[in-house]
């Protein structure tokens, strides 16, 4: 793998009602020390973290009717999970839609901060993570996704969800080691 083009790490619902909450899940947990270790290399390094979580106002988004409360705006469920240690140097970005990019500000910062590439991490593969990159691609971003710090609800989905991102986007999947190694 070479270098990466001015790279950024997107953390898509990291979130307490994803891993632990409303909808946690054993394969939300799973990935948590992968993307300890990647998010506190990239820190290192001066690669931007950018969480983009969902948040949602009760009773009015659309989501809310498919997948019931959760990350609704202001509970503990909306926060990142604890163990990501969200520093005063990383951004978040809320969302009240699947993508990060979606009628939030994600463009603009990425564009402020000079990123050419876009790191995936995060849940789920075949959901969030798809559409963020959907988004990210047709902006013009290269996309990338770290294979151990991105999960699903089932391996089905998990790997659904890379083959489409590597299809439709030509978004290679990296382990930690060989994402670290191309900061």
């Amino acid at each position: 793998m070479e270098k990466l083009n001015h790279p950024a790490i997107l953390v898509v619902d990291m979130l307490n009602d994803f891993v632990t909450g409303a909808l946690g899940c054993d394969r939300a947990r799973e990935i948590v020390p992968a993307t300890v270790q990647l998010l506190d290399a990239a820190r290192e390094k001066g690669v931007p973290v950018i969480f983009c979580n969902d948040c949602h106002l009760p009773g009015i988004d659309r989501e809310l009717q498919i997948w019931g409360d959760h990350a609704i705006k202001g509970t503990p469920g909306a926060e990142v999970i604890p163990e990501l240690n969200v520093s005063s140097k990383d951004y978040v970005v809320p969302k009240r839609r699947y993508s990060g990019f979606f009628q939030t500000d994600l463009d603009i910062l990425l564009k402020e901060l000079g990123v050419k590439t876009v790191i995936i991490t995060g849940l789920h593969t075949h959901m969030c993570c798809r559409h963020t990159s959907a988004d990210a691609y047709c902006l013009g971003y290269d996309v990338v996704v770290a294979k151990e710090a991105t999960n699903s609800f089932t391996e089905e989905d998990y790997q659904g969800g890379l083959a489409y991102l590597k299809t439709c986007y030509g978004a290679d999947a990296y382990s930690n080691e060989e994402l670290i190694a191309a900061f």
